[in-house]
């Protein structure tokens, strides 16, 4: 099971999501990728990442190996995350044959109706999805 963490600004989601990610499901080989290299140096200081890269060309790259692509829910969204998220990211992203698991986070002028903001439980919800995904895959 290959699982690609997207994430940018300062990598915190990220790193919580690699953390957590780890413990749910402890065979998965993850890829974190930072859309800049303080986003991945913050999510390489976890240890739970098998594999680490930085920008662009990373993301497109890894969205085609992967079996599911978590993140927040701007590493969909064209010129998200404060410009970090290019069109052709938001597209690898989009059109990717993964399963998504995007984490709400309502900034950057986008409102997603029913999230409670900051909410601890929409990261567990998350990590319980993917656990429940890895655990469907052969």
């Amino acid at each position: 099971m290959n699982i690609l963490v997207i994430d940018g600004q300062g990598g915190r989601l990220g790193r919580r999501l690699a953390e957590s990610i780890r413990k749910a499901c402890p065979d998965a080989v993850i890829m974190a990728v930072g859309t800049n290299s303080i986003a991945t140096e913050n999510m390489m200081g976890t240890n739970c990442a098998d594999h680490l890269a930085t920008g662009e060309n990373a993301v497109i790259v890894a969205c085609r190996t992967a079996d599911i692509i978590v993140g927040p829910v701007g590493i969909a969204t064209a010129d998200a995350l404060m410009g970090e998220i290019s069109p052709a990211m938001a597209n690898a992203v989009a059109s990717a044959r993964a399963h998504r698991v995007l984490i709400p986070m309502n900034l950057c002028n986008t409102y997603i109706a029913g999230v409670i903001s900051g909410s601890a439980a929409i990261l567990e919800d998350a990590v319980e999805h993917i656990r429940h995904l890895a655990e469907q895959k052969p």
